[in-house]
């Protein structure tokens, strides 16, 4: 019997297809929950912070003491989250928690200057057809520059990567660049990772040759996809993420058996 096919696909289920076809089945079609983090959720705070910033706070405003403010806001806001809750930190393992999160939301300030930008979209939540596959994603801030360009700008609160990775991380902007100009009418002028740990900025121009060879690669793997819920046939591709995955006991890589998987029916809007 088939497995269900995934109704859409979005950046990060792309690039978890890519890293590891099973560790994607086991998300995006069994569903199984993955534990809270203290990076996933630490992102998430930040990036809550930052929009709160941006979205909250006008131009004037936006200096390095009101983005600590707005991350005590989030913080109020998220704290009681099973994201958050669940990690059970200690009072000390806690006061690091935040420590590094004002960290990362403080080093924006050296990659750009919020007061500056003029963001018209936050959490933007985009969507378009190719063909039969639906593709979407959320945008955490497309700017109008100067010049009346539209600009994705996503935050990143890991490592930045090597060169390799950055290329694939661009991939996944570019992404976003597609959806601006199917829902939009217009190709971004510029996306832009801003890696807030170094913190260092990477800027990338999208052309259409570019939109175009993303848009080739996505429905590459979702034919990979479909020929794969079809023969119920997800392989592991055991690396070094395998340190950050939450499902060793089911993968046979770690001595599992993906067998052992009750499933569950598959919302119409899940991916």
């Amino acid at each position: 019997m088939a497995l269900p096919l995934p109704t859409s696909l979005s950046p990060s289920r792309v690039a978890s297809f890519k890293d590891c076809a099973l560790a994607f089945r086991f998300s995006a079609i069994d569903r199984l929950p993955e534990p809270p983090s203290p990076w996933s959720s630490k992102g998430t705070l930040v990036h809550r912070a930052l929009e709160r910033l941006h979205g909250d706070v006008p131009a004037g405003r936006r200096t390095p003491d009101e983005a600590q403010v707005q991350l005590g806001l989030a913080w109020a806001e998220l704290a009681t989250d099973p994201d958050f809750s669940g990690l059970a930190l200690d009072a000390e393992a806690e006061a690091e928690f935040l420590a590094d999160a004002a960290t990362l939301v403080g080093n924006v300030f050296l990659l750009e200057d919020p007061d500056t930008v003029n963001a018209i979209g936050l959490e933007l939540k985009l969507e378009a057809r190719v063909g039969s596959l639906r593709l979407r994603g959320i945008i955490d801030r497309l700017d109008l520059d100067p010049d009346g360009e539209l600009v994705v700008t996503d935050y990143k609160t890991g490592r930045a990567p090597n060169v390799p990775y950055e290329n694939r991380q661009l991939g996944g902007v570019q992404f976003y660049a597609f959806l601006c100009e199917q829902m939009l009418g217009r190709r971004p002028a510029r996306v832009q990772l801003l890696h807030l740990r170094e913190p260092v900025a990477i800027i990338a121009s999208p052309s259409e040759q570019s939109v175009r060879g993303l848009v080739t690669r996505t429905a590459a793997v979702w034919t990979a996809v479909e020929r794969a819920c079809a023969a119920e046939d997800f392989r592991p591709h055991p690396s070094k993420l395998c340190d950050f995955c939450a499902y060793k006991e089911y993968c046979p890589a770690f001595g599992g058996d993906p067998a052992l998987v009750g499933r569950a029916p598959v919302p119409a809007a899940a991916v």
